[in-house]
């Protein structure tokens, strides 16, 4: 049979992947964002086993109550929840256990260094897959009062509530026209 062509597979380098650098989020901790101001903002590695990484690809994941401590020389997560995984046998892992975080040397030395001042943190923001590999934005904060709260939540509604308002009269010009 003739395959015109135009229709036949080219030869040669494979397409690109568009979907490289993306990222595939599991599990956000928005609260961390009302909590606390952020300061700065890491990507980190993590140091999983196999179930783990199971278990994160079905999108199965908590950081609510999650932290990041700096002991000796590694940084490590801790009370991140990952269940386990559902078809996994006797090797399944701990949902609660710490999970090391893979920094580079000078950045675990300046959180570490940052995070003994008083009323800073560091606290997990973000899992998610990043080219294959599972990876934790991690953020080096201060906890907000209660009143920082209050006059967030307020600039959030202001903001919404302007851009309310300007949507509307964009949508009464549009029907004017």
């Amino acid at each position: 049979m003739y395959v015109p062509k135009e229709s036949q597979p080219k030869q040669g380098k494979p397409a690109e992947d568009k979907t490289k650098g993306q990222r595939k989020i599991v599990a956000q901790n928005k609260k961390a964002r009302h909590d606390y101001a952020i300061i700065d903002v890491y990507e980190a590695g993590l140091v999983l086993t196999g179930t783990e990484v199971k278990s994160l690809r079905q999108g199965r994941a908590s950081l609510a109550d999650g932290f990041v401590q700096i002991e000796g020389d590694e940084a490590w997560l801790h009370n991140a929840h990952i269940p386990e995984y559902s078809q996994g046998s006797w090797t399944n892992h701990s949902a609660r256990r710490k999970r090391k975080l893979l920094l580079h040397r000078e950045e675990i030395d300046k959180l570490a260094s940052k995070s003994e001042e008083t009323g800073h943190t560091i606290v997990p923001l973000v899992l998610y897959f990043k080219d294959g590999r599972a990876k934790a934005e991690i953020a080096l904060a201060r906890g907000k009062k209660e009143y920082d709260k209050r006059q967030t939540l307020r600039e959030k509604q202001d903001r919404r509530e302007s851009d309310r308002v300007i949507a509307a009269a964009k949508r009464k010009q549009r029907a004017a026209q």
